[in-house]
């Protein structure tokens, strides 16, 4: 893969070739859920001083610590103490607040922090980007993304693939960002801010349905999380969409289950 780029720009580009750089996106980019076109340019900061617990390398090697065991699909969580407080699986996805604001700064920062992948097989490396400005606790996030990964009912294949962290180069990245700026790097695919995909490298989430999920997953929004990380992962490994099989039948990971389960049984993970 190339090296990684301090900086991109979005630039305005002659018609005739944006009607290219559309047509090519449409061939090569997967969606689990269809943006506005925006103008807003897309950042990318270097990692910002290391969080709490977490370490930075200045190459992209791998560190000899452990993968965090993946949380399941719970339900239900105690609210931490205090008034309004959001109920503790929220908490471990990095939510603070349960208001979604439209817009961010356009910028997006790396977590810092490497970590080996568990167990045997192909090492794929996740860097995972969130958007500057937002209510977020970048930390959180990236644990519960690299959890759902390793989870062994995740892309694991029973060994025949595993997953590392890293804040450098990497085999494709991770995004949380705002509906806004979430449109924006999904183009050419049209997610009007409330719909998450893969584009190039990036699997792309925006805090719309990070914090709100779907109907079909009311009182397991965690299990919506793991669902859109799977799901957008997978057309990062090459999988295309599949359909409900039938009323009753338990949905395929890679279906568009934020568009409708059709009948189908709502489910997180690609070997439930």
């Amino acid at each position: 893969m190339p090296p990684m780029i301090k900086k991109i720009e979005l630039r305005t580009l002659p018609s005739a070739v944006v009607a290219a750089v559309l047509m090519v996106g449409l061939l090569i980019s997967g969606c689990s859920d269809s943006g506005v076109p925006s103008a807003a340019a897309i950042t990318h900061s270097a990692p910002a001083r290391p969080l709490p617990g977490e370490s930075v390398t200045a190459a992209p090697s791998i560190s000899a610590s452990s993968s965090p065991t993946a949380p399941g699909p719970s339900t239900s969580a105690s609210p931490a103490p205090g008034k309004n407080a959001l109920p503790a699986l929220d908490r471990l996805a990095g939510l603070r607040s349960e208001k979604v604001a439209w817009s961010g700064s356009g910028k997006l920062r790396i977590v810092p922090g490497n970590r080996a992948a568990p167990g045997k097989g192909r090492i794929y490396r996740v860097r995972i980007e969130v958007e500057v400005g937002l209510d977020i606790d970048r930390a959180a996030f990236a644990r519960f993304v690299m959890a759902t990964l390793n989870d062994k009912r995740s892309w694991t294949e029973n060994g025949r693939r595993r997953f590392a962290r890293t804040d450098g180069k990497a085999d494709f990245r991770v995004v949380l960002a705002s509906p806004k700026t979430s449109a924006a790097i999904c183009q050419p695919l049209q997610t009007f801010g409330k719909l998450s995909c893969r584009n190039g490298d990036a699997a792309v989430l925006t805090t719309y349905r990070w914090t709100k999920a779907i109907p079909e997953y009311k009182g397991n929004h965690d299990g919506y999380r793991h669902y859109v990380i799977n799901h957008e992962v997978g057309h990062a490994l090459g999988h295309g969409h599949e359909y409900c099989a039938g009323k009753g039948r338990i949905a395929p990971v890679m279906m568009q289950q934020t568009k409708g389960l059709k009948g189908c049984k709502p489910n997180p993970w690609p070997h439930p």
